[in-house]
């Protein structure tokens, strides 16, 4: 009788039940897909997921559960690195059995389970709808909002044409003030030229100034009426130097003194 049995024993005690979970459980992990009875994969599926599920959290604690299960460190270390890392995004539902048929010798009903995650052909095309789905709803709503805002931008370049127009005398302005810049040197070079005029001027009377003073000083300093042989040169035309005025004198005095030494003489 059947009265009390909630799961399936496989005709298998309970260690060696448990054994022959752990073993394709780990092989499950590892090659991501293996064969066996419609029996064996769902008696699999509910021994491995919740392993599964412990996976998504690597604490020591749930490696520790979940060791005690599989019995396999090699297992324990591919569950939490690889598969963990792929399945944590999903809530539930990480196996999928696949019937296979009848098996030839005895005729029993054989099925492939899977990993979900691991199976890019069937994942490919259904991720693809998915998102084309949500970036279509998604799409609707954002053409329709900006379609009522076209018109005031319309409006708003209108109302640029005016500022065109009142731009066109500032660009006049710009070439009369362009025009006045170019008029400022001519101004310039007047004031240049009558400060140029009067630096000549100023030079004119500085080389004037000199040319009346130079006649007074020789006159000052040569009092003694030198002797000339001819008397028509002056002291104007010839410049004495100190040193034969000196000269002139001494043989001057001489002169005189032969003089008067011979006038005694006559005496």
């Amino acid at each position: 009788m059947r009265h009390g049995k909630k799961f399936n024993h496989l005709s298998r005690q309970t260690g060696h039940r448990k054994s022959m979970l752990a073993n394709m459980a780990c092989s499950l992990i590892e090659h991501k897909r293996i064969n066996t009875t419609v029996a064996k994969a769902k008696a699999l599926k509910q021994f491995v997921e919740p392993l599964i599920t412990k996976s998504k959290e690597d604490t020591t604690h749930n490696r520790r559960i979940v060791f005690a299960y599989l019995r396999n460190k090699y297992g324990v270390t591919e569950l939490f690195r690889e598969v963990a890392a792929k399945v944590g995004d999903r809530p539930g539902g990480y196996t999928r059995i696949i019937k296979m048929g009848n098996r030839l010798g005895d005729n029993a009903d054989m099925a492939m389970i899977e990993l979900v995650d691991f199976n890019e052909l069937y994942n490919g095309g259904k991720k693809e709808e998915k998102k084309g789905r949500t970036r279509r709803a998604k799409a609707k709503p954002v053409t329709a909002a900006p379609t009522p805002k076209a018109a005031p931008v319309v409006e708003e370049v209108e109302e640029v044409a005016p500022i065109v127009e009142e731009a066109t005398p500032i660009v006049e302005e710009v070439v009369e003030a362009h025009v006045a810049e170019v008029e400022v040197p001519a101004a310039e070079e007047t004031v240049v030229d009558s400060s140029a005029s009067e630096q000549a001027e100023q030079t004119t009377a500085v080389e004037e100034a000199p040319v009346a003073e130079t006649p007074e000083a020789p006159a000052a300093e040569v009092e003694v009426p030198p002797v000339y042989d001819t008397p028509a040169e002056t002291p104007e035309a010839i410049e004495v130097p100190a040193d034969e005025t000196t000269a002139d004198d001494s043989s001057a005095s001489e002169q005189a003194d032969e003089q008067t030494s011979e006038e005694k003489k006559e005496e």
